[in-house]
């Protein structure tokens, strides 16, 4: 058995420290995020300031009417007093443009803030004058609104009789809501969710949330939302770390959307709080209220203050041993520091003993190193010019035994050729011999067997001059040979090049090309260089050598 759960233990954790190390990433994000909470306030700060300069242009009803509810829209999880002010605004230009949807809608979100600012008296007073079936598109938001400020009466009601009547309420409008939106909607998703977590159905719920979760864009506040309830569901599971994941994930969707009326990173404080994990939990929980304050979300004010005390005195007592370890340290390192000044003090005398004698020695070092440097060269120098000795004396071997049998070959041709003509003329056959004289076919051959004789004797050199001459283009167009050719004109101009005849005037006279004609082919291949223009010919003379670099 006990081998058993060891093999279990073994398997299972590469998976719980892959776990592990993406919740610690994303506690890492939110890290960030909480850093960062006021570029993520300016640019909201940006957007409702945009928003309030078209309010200020000469804007017809109408068009006041839509930016005030844009401003509501902006302000609601931002900043609940602001959002009253335009909530206020919409419903008296809504009046006045007597308007019975309008003033409906504008109603609405005055009864939605409201419930966030705690004023549910009020907010139910305006809920009861809407004739929501005088504006049949607003039901399902007149369901939602009512849902949630019920939801939060519930949630602090004084006694268990009106606790019960205001989750009786709750449950009807949420049924209701859940009738009225579209299938696909998000808010459907949420209410149905939430009906499900009610009625401890944890694993419907996950399997409903985490499937549609994907589909909830980054910039949705209703992301956080989903998230949330995620987090609750692996509560009622008992996942402690699921819970603390998707807790993170709201937090942090709350945070980058600037919005400062939420619960998630309270609620992630607290369990990093019963974990130890103080800094973080006293971090969060700071963010929490301040922006708690800011947003006058009175709820949630007074829910961070019933936890603050106790994660502060624990954050006050951790800095309290921090100081305390600190000071201590503080000590030790002070009376170390005097062993070390005493130590210090009897390797410097030390130290200053060798001094000299290194100083000596590096200078013989160095005057050694110098030479060893200037002997390295020498050797360098040396090994270069018998290479080149070498090459030099191979060449002139094989081109000498080469020219002597292509001298004596061509004295034979030009003997044949001698007589051919003089049968001609002494036979009298003067037309024949005119047309020998002005073919250049004797000569284009002749030329075709020197050139084929060049290119065998250069390869036999240098066997892999196409190889390494095509290593140093960018693209080997140049290099390609037709059937039956061992080299072609630019190979033929370089492979003279590397035998050491570098004038233009002189290839061009051996290859019976123009100069400039040479010359072109030069700057063509020159262009096609892998590495730089000017050094191109200065590797084709280190071709078959050891030198190349």
């Amino acid at each position: 058995m006990t081998r058993f759960l060891t093999i279990i233990v073994v398997l299972l954790f590469p998976i719980l420290l892959i776990g592990q190390n993406n919740f610690d990433s994303l506690l890492d994000e939110l890290d960030t995020t909480v850093d960062n909470y006021q570029l993520y306030s300016n640019k909201k700060e940006a957007k409702i300031q945009k928003l309030k300069e078209l309010l200020k242009l000469n804007a017809t009803a109408n068009q006041k009417y839509e930016i005030c509810g844009k401003l509501y829209d902006e302000y609601k999880l931002y900043q609940s007093d602001s959002a009253l002010v335009y909530a206020r605004k919409s419903s008296q230009i809504a009046l006045n443009l007597k308007d019975i949807n309008k003033i409906n809608a504008a109603k609405l979100n005055l009864a939605s803030i409201m419930g966030t600012l705690g004023m549910y008296k009020e907010a139910t007073d305006v809920l009861h004058k809407i004739d929501i079936n005088s504006s049949a598109n607003l039901k399902s938001d007149f369901y939602r609104v009512n849902t949630t400020i019920y939801g939060s009466m519930s949630d602090y009601a004084a006694s268990p009789q009106e606790k019960k009547k205001y989750d009786l309420l709750n449950n009807q409008y949420r049924d209701s809501t859940m009738q009225s939106y579209p299938s696909q909607s998000n808010l459907r998703f949420i209410d149905q969710a939430s009906k499900l977590l009610e009625n401890q159905k944890y694993d419907e719920t996950l399997d409903l949330l985490l499937a549609h979760f994907p589909k909830i864009a980054k910039d949705n506040p209703e992301q956080a939302v989903v998230a949330y309830l995620i987090s609750q569901s692996y509560k009622g599971k008992n996942d402690l770390n699921q819970e603390k994941k998707w807790l993170t994930v709201s937090a942090i969707s709350d945070l980058q959307l600037a919005k400062k009326e939420y619960i998630s990173l309270r609620s992630l404080a607290f369990l990093l709080y019963e974990e130890g994990d103080i800094d973080r939990s006293y971090k969060y929980m700071k963010r929490a209220l301040e922006d708690a304050l800011f947003c006058n979300a009175r709820l949630r004010t007074y829910e961070i203050s019933k936890m603050m005390p106790i994660i502060n005195e624990a954050y006050q007592k951790q800095n309290e041993t921090n100081r305390f370890q600190l000071i201590l340290f503080l000590i030790s390192a002070s009376i170390l520091s005097l062993f070390l000044m005493g130590a210090l003090f009897m390797l410097f005398k030390q130290m200053k003993r060798l001094s000299h004698a290194k100083q000596e020695i590096s200078l013989a070092n160095s005057q050694l190193s110098e030479l060893n440097t200037e002997l390295y060269y020498f050797n360098e120098k040396l090994n270069e010019t018998n290479n080149t000795l070498s090459e030099t004396n191979l060449l002139k071997e094989i081109y000498i035994g080469r020219y002597m049998d292509q001298c004596s070959d061509y004295i034979g041709k030009l003997e044949g050729y001698r007589r051919k003509l003089n049968v001609m003329a002494t036979t009298g056959k003067m037309n024949d011999l005119v047309s020998a004289v002005k073919s250049k076919e004797f000569i284009e051959h002749e030329l075709a067997a020197f050139y084929t004789n060049f290119d065998q004797t250069f390869l036999q050199l240098f066997p892999n001059f196409i190889k390494e001459f095509s290593a140093l283009l960018i693209d080997d167009e140049a290099t390609q040979l037709k059937e039956g050719e061992l080299l072609n004109t630019e190979l033929r101009i370089f492979a003279l090049i590397r035998l050491g005849i570098k004038d233009s005037a002189k290839i061009a006279i051996f290859l019976r090309y123009s100069v400039s004609t040479i010359y072109n082919y030069r700057s063509q291949l020159k262009n096609k260089a892998a590495g730089p223009r000017e050094d191109f010919e200065a590797k084709v003379m280190q071709i078959g050598t050891n030198l190349k670099s």
